[in-house]
């Protein structure tokens, strides 16, 4: 059995979860690494609470289900911590990544079931806003992963941006989603 890193993604219909846990599989893919990613379907509509999921690892991947022990957690919306257990399942020294402009101790006094975890934390809405236009937050929180896990290279993230992006988006979009991750990557803290 290899060492399979298990990713799960927190957000709202239209932040870009579901495309941001593609995203991701298809960059370690192209890193020669194994993956997965895919979203939970259901009856989604935009503002619903949705999850993604992302499975990287070195070897072959024989599972095909939903993430119940993730590595790493992303919440690309703060507003869900009220709701949903995000850490549920978290592994032991687990990473958790939330976009929120709320200090981590008042976050950790505040969720018990953020006790114990590695939690990282940006404002990855503003750097959405202001590198691309819309608050868009997934692209900012792959930075902040990449930053916090390494689970893949940023050299690979742009290049795959650049690569999958040019057919969709204008110039302006595509070059606003590298400087959105460059930036998260910089900006992100905790651990």
């Amino acid at each position: 059995m290899s060492n399979i890193i298990e990713i799960r993604w927190h957000g709202r219909g239209g932040q870009g979860a579901k495309t941001v846990a593609e995203f991701l599989a298809l960059v370690a893919l192209n890193e020669g690494k194994y993956s997965q990613g895919f979203p939970e379907y259901g009856p989604e509509r935009s503002g619903a609470p949705i999850k993604g999921y992302t499975r990287i690892s070195e070897g072959r991947i024989k599972m095909h289900s939903a993430i119940y022990h993730p590595d790493i957690v992303l919440v690309l919306d703060s507003s869900l911590l009220d709701s949903v257990n995000v850490c549920d399942g978290l592994k032991e020294g687990g990473i958790v990544i939330i976009n929120t402009t709320i200090p981590i101790p008042e976050l950790v006094k505040k969720y018990a079931f953020l006790n114990g975890k590695k939690v990282w934390t940006l404002d990855a809405n503003q750097i959405a806003k202001d590198e691309i236009g819309k608050a868009i937050p997934n692209m900012p929180i792959l930075g902040a992963l990449v930053k916090a896990s390494e689970v893949v290279k940023m050299d690979s993230v742009i290049n795959d941006i650049r690569e999958e992006f040019t057919k969709k988006f204008p110039p302006k979009i595509l070059e606003g989603n590298i400087k959105a991750v460059k930036r998260a990557y910089e900006e992100v803290s905790g651990g």
